[in-house]
C-alpha cells in the first residue's frame, strides 16, 4: 500500500466508522491525468446501494476539503462482493481454508500471480497450497489479493 492509500485510509476511516460501517480497504488506481479511488466497506448487515451513497457522500466532502489526490478522479465506493479483497492480516486470517488468488510486488520464485488454498497466517508469512505444495509468502510483499468465490 502506498503513502498516499494509507494517508487517505487515515483520514476516512474514522468518518466511516461513524456512520457504522468498516473500511476494508481502498484501491488507487492511476490511468495517466485520471484515476479511480475504490472504497470498499464492509457492515454485519450486508451492503446495499443506499449505504454506498451514504459513505460516497461523506467520503466525497471530506476528499474535497483535504484534496488528497492533485489529478481528476472517481470515486467508487463498494461492498467487497464475492471476490472479497483481502487487505489487512486480519482478513487473511478469517480467509483461512478459503481459495485464494494473490498478486506480489516483487517476483517470487519467479512468479508474481499464485492462485491456491490459503492454509494459515503466521505473522508476515502466508503459507499457501498449491498444486499439493506449501509456498510460503510474505504478506508485506502482497500487492494484490482476493478471495475466489466457489459457485
Amino acid at each position: 500500500m502506498t503513502k498516499l492509500e494509507q494517508d487517505i485510509i487515515a483520514m476516512l476511516e474514522p468518518s466511516i466508522e461513524a456512520l457504522g460501517f468498516e473500511l476494508l480497504g481502498l484501491e488507487l488506481a492511476q490511468a495517466g491525468r485520471h484515476s479511480t479511488l475504490r472504497i470498499y466497506i464492509d457492515h454485519a448487515d450486508g451492503i446495499n446501494v443506499d449505504n454506498c451513497a451514504e459513505v460516497s457522500r461523506q467520503v466525497s466532502a471530506i476528499l474535497d476539503v483535504e484534496d488528497p489526490i492533485t489529478n481528476e478522479y472517481n470515486l467508487e465506493v463498494s461492498s467487497p462482493g464475492v471476490d472479497r479483497p483481502l487487505f489487512k492480516p486480519e482478513h487473511f486470517t478469517k480467509a483461512q481454508g478459503e481459495e485464494i488468488r494473490l498478486r506480489t510486488k516483487l517476483p517470487q520464485d519467479g512468479r508474481r500471480n499464485f492462485k491456491g488454498d490459503l492454509v494459515s497466517v503466521e505473522g508476515d508469512m502466508l503459507t499457501l497450497s498449491i498444486d499439493n505444495k506449501d509456498v510460503l509468502v510474505m504478506l508485506s510483499n502482497v500487492e494484490k489479493a482476493n478471495i475466489i468465490a466457489k459457485f
